[in-house]
């Protein structure tokens, strides 16, 4: 009973890392994750685990980093250099990657959440995409951080039910899945969507944002034990419903469908759901879109804030232009007539392209010392950490063909 009890405590302390996973589990995520399953089948499961485990790694220094420090990676990344140089190209490289990909990734989360409304009431996406955009931006105009956090947690919830329950009922092959989750392979056009697996789930920006959200939550060691409980339960939690949406995929789908919409992807959700399939999964997707429009805008504001050195209180002035224009953008993105499912696979393959490049600035603020004193990296976090950035290096040069060069 002690045992249990103990659990349900550390239950009710899930928060921070509920964000990442609810995060990652957007229009991205359901979008990339049928598609692969419909595509390749079983095959590239194996992208989603190493990615869970990926994300896993990244996050626990994420979360200590804020924890311990009281800083987020942004605001580390500025104090760790001294040299003007190096600073002023840290600076740029968050800009970069950070303030144009949740631009980016803000019209696909939108575009996600509208397509959702639209499978529900038959109107275009187009009209719903700013309507999402306005829901969010009065979300984060509030500057409540508890009602932001309990309205992801919910939504994780209602994603689980929807897609971890189909995936259990269909029944798939064991064995087939098995050797899909554990044996990398590459069939013929597979390394995309492999990368795109990726880039949904270890997102970048992600990262800026556990390193902030935790210290709301936590500090001392005591906290650090707390959160790396969040962290890992939240985002094994949102691994099994990327996996769970894959499988479901790959059962649903003659092996090769190329699937466009969102009532071609609701197929899926039939086996359990039936006639209410297509409802459902419009939820799902909803719920998805949501989340993600938030956070994208939020991790936005908090990675660039921190570079610069501004406050990072959610009703400060400049943190709210920031995470304002992330909006605007994806307002104006959604309402351009842009194909959703190709914006967002773009998006999720950008992803997986800039995450070599946070890797290398987390690893390097992580083994400070001075900044992190008994907290710094133990070797073990280094080969982890040294694993997944040598994987989406490998994935992310070979994808653009440049690896092939020296080969």
């Amino acid at each position: 009973m002690s045992d249990q009890n103990t659990f349900l405590k550390k239950l009710k302390s899930v928060g921070p890392g509920a964000i990442v996973a609810a995060a990652f589990i957007g229009p991205g995520t359901v979008t990339t994750a049928t598609q692969a399953g419909a595509g390749f089948g079983f095959a590239l499961m194996w992208a989603l685990v190493f990615s869970i485990l990926a994300t896993i790694t990244l996050h626990e220094m994420s979360a200590r980093l804020g924890i311990t420090a009281r800083m987020q990676l942004g605001e580390a990344m500025r104090k760790q250099f001294s040299n003007p140089v190096m600073k002023g190209l840290s600076i740029i490289l968050v800009l970069a990657a950070i303030g144009v990909g949740t631009a980016a990734y803000e019209t696909g989360n939108i575009l996600g959440g509208a397509l959702g409304l639209a499978t529900m009431t038959g109107i275009s996406v187009n009209i719903w995409g700013p309507v999402i955009g306005i829901t969010a931006a009065l979300l984060l105009y509030s500057g409540n951080y508890k009602a932001i956090e309990k309205v992801f947690v919910v939504l994780v919830l209602v994603m689980s039910v929807c897609f971890v329950a189909t995936a259990i009922v269909i029944k798939p092959d064991l064995g087939a899945m098995l050797k899909g989750a554990f044996v990398p392979t590459f069939p013929s056009g597979g390394t995309l969507f492999a990368i795109a697996l990726i880039g949904t789930t270890v997102v970048p920006y992600n990262i800026f944002l556990h390193s902030s959200t935790v210290q709301e939550h936590w500090r001392g060691k005591e906290g650090l034990k707390e959160s790396r409980f969040d962290t890992v339960f939240s985002i094994i939690v949102g691994g099994l419903i990327s996996l769970a949406i894959v499988v479901s995929a790959a059962v649903a789908f003659p092996l090769g469908t190329n699937i466009t919409d969102a009532s071609e992807m609701a197929i899926q959700l039939e086996p359990l759901l039936g006639s209410w399939a297509k409802i459902f999964f419009a939820i799902g997707l909803l719920s998805a879109g949501i989340t993600s429009s938030i956070s994208a805008p939020l991790a936005a504001a908090y990675a660039i804030s921190g570079v610069f050195g501004w406050s990072m209180d959610m009703k400060a002035t400049k943190f709210r232009v920031i995470w304002g224009a992330v909006i605007l953008i994806g307002i104006v993105g959604s309402a351009l007539g842009m194909s959703p499912t190709t914006v967002i696979l773009f998006a999720q393959y950008a992803n997986g392209l800039m995450l070599p490049i946070i890797s290398i600035f987390l690893l390097y603020v992580m083994n400070n010392k001075e900044l992190l004193g008994e907290y710094v990296n133990r070797t073990l976090s280094n080969i982890l950490g040294g694993i997944v950035l040598l994987v989406t290096l490998v994935l992310a040069l070979h994808s653009l063909g440049i690896l092939e060069l020296f080969l």
